[in-house]
């Protein structure tokens, strides 16, 4: 049987990684796993992994690389995830990524594929600071280049709430991007080192973003 495929997604804030890995999960079976979500999933599960993650957070902690791999390692032994799994958010560091690659390799596989999405720094600081969600169900929207159909309305859910993140900002988006930048350029050179890294032009328009993601994926992970 194959091993399940592993994708990491990059990119920074407001690359369109959640978008795109909704995409991918539905064209391909995969299933998106973010640090986040993954962390109150556990929690509310009340897992080995998940109960030491939740002392860690009460006590005003920030989880160990340990308890998050440990519960990354709990969920991708769950059967839904037998296509394989796309990171979003992890990991965000060399040392991260070393500790996944001895993860997978104890598992008898290893990553696919590392794609890092390409952005315009200052292209995108337009690009973060118009965007804003659908106060009821969180669907995403933005000033120019996705407007609900009926303005004020949401179109997933009808809502008539909106709202924007308060570090949505010029200032701020700048500030992010170079942290991103900071952080993930050693995770560059260690995928591009493997053979692992692949690019994509990410200012396009979200379809031909996730064109050019779909034929990398078929091609490494198919």
């Amino acid at each position: 049987m194959t091993a399940p495929s592993v994708i990491i997604l990059l990119g920074p804030p407001g690359a369109g990684k959640g978008t795109q890995a909704r995409m991918l999960e539905e064209r391909f079976g995969l299933v998106q796993l973010s640090t986040g979500d993954l962390l109150r999933a556990a929690v509310a599960a009340g897992t080995p992994a998940g109960l030491a993650a939740k002392a860690v957070m009460e006590a005003g902690g920030l989880v160990s690389d340990e308890i998050v791999l440990a519960i990354l390692q709990d969920r991708m032994a769950q059967p839904d995830v037998a296509r394989g799994v796309i990171l979003d958010g992890f990991p965000r560091t060399a040392g991260q990524a070393e500790a996944l690659d001895a993860l997978l390799a104890g598992e008898g596989r290893g990553v696919s594929a590392a794609i890092s999405l390409e952005v315009d720094d200052e292209a995108m600081v337009g690009r973060v600071a118009g965007r804003y969600t659908c106060a009821a169900c969180g669907e995403g929207y933005h000033d120019e280049f996705k407007q609900p159909a009926t303005a004020g309305v949401c179109d997933k859910c009808g809502g008539t709430g909106f709202k924007r993140r308060a570090d949505d900002n010029a200032e701020t988006v700048r500030e992010r991007l170079a942290a991103y930048h900071a952080q993930t350029a050693p995770l560059i050179a260690h995928y591009r080192a493997m053979g692992l890294l692949e690019t994509v032009p990410a200012m396009g328009s979200i379809d031909a973003i996730a064109e050019g993601l779909a034929a990398i994926v078929a091609r490494k992970a198919g």
